[in-house]
């Protein structure tokens, strides 16, 4: 098993739920994506350039779906945080139900349709 596998396994529920949902909801959306594991959380690469990642914060109450360069994103700009971040920004779910699949969907096709752009660098 991969590191960003057992990081996701190894969270406590509704964490591993709705970890586990999004991995395969992203996955299934953008066949091609990469799942490693870097800055010790699961992160995606798109066409070897990261794209987004999976995050449970320390001493927070929700899992992190963070978009790199995300401040070129303008669909849904109410459902994405920046907590003072420039580029990245991140939806936040506190369960599985708070999920908008097509929130979610909207914005992963907007950024793989902006990531030929060059905002998706190495």
């Amino acid at each position: 098993m991969n590191p960003a596998e057992d990081y996701i396994l190894q969270q406590k529920e509704p964490y591993r739920e709705i970890l586990l949902f999004l991995q395969q909801f992203i996955e299934r959306q953008i066949p091609s994506i990469q799942l490693k594991y870097k800055y010790k959380i699961p992160f995606f690469d798109y066409k070897d350039r990261p794209f987004c990642y999976l995050n449970v914060p320390r001493k927070k109450t929700y899992v992190e779906l963070g978009f790199w360069h995300a401040a070129h994103l303008t669909l849904h700009p109410e459902h994405l945080h920046s907590d003072g971040r420039k580029v990245m920004r991140s939806l936040r779910f506190h369960s599985l139900e708070a999920i908008d699949p097509q929130v979610l969907e909207d914005l992963l096709q907007e950024a793989v349709s902006k990531s030929h752009l060059g905002f998706y660098k190495k």
